[in-house]
């Protein structure tokens, strides 16, 4: 079964190709992926890469930690598994706020 890893603390030079031939060497490599701002296409410095087996992701994660990958220290974890959104309409949970009436004001005394 395969696993997937979190590399942090990368620098924004490190390519998706350069994640792939470094954890190659720790077993086939499913995918690698570097997370990338949508505003600016600049990578926000982590990513993941999914290993075909539990052996080399185990052993990738002992050796590639703290290891200097152009020019920065990465970080590499077993990946956690996204929660779940529970979050809805803009900004904070809607839900949560205490209720402060609502409906128009008629403060100036003239008529919506």
């Amino acid at each position: 079964m395969s696993k997937r890893l979190y590399i942090g603390n990368m620098s924004y030079a490190t390519t998706e190709d350069t994640l792939s031939s470094l954890f190659s060497a720790y077993g086939e490599v499913v995918s690698a992926t570097i997370i990338m701002d949508r505003d600016t296409g600049q990578s926000k410095g982590f990513g993941f890469v999914e290993l075909a087996d539990d052996a080399g992701a185990s052993k990738a994660i002992a050796e590639l930690s703290g290891k200097e990958v152009d020019g920065r220290k990465v970080r590499v974890n077993y990946a956690e598994e996204k929660k779940p959104s529970d979050r809805s309409g803009f900004g904070r949970d809607r839900g949560e706020r205490p209720y402060r009436g609502g409906g128009r004001s008629f403060r100036s005394g003239g008529e919506y």
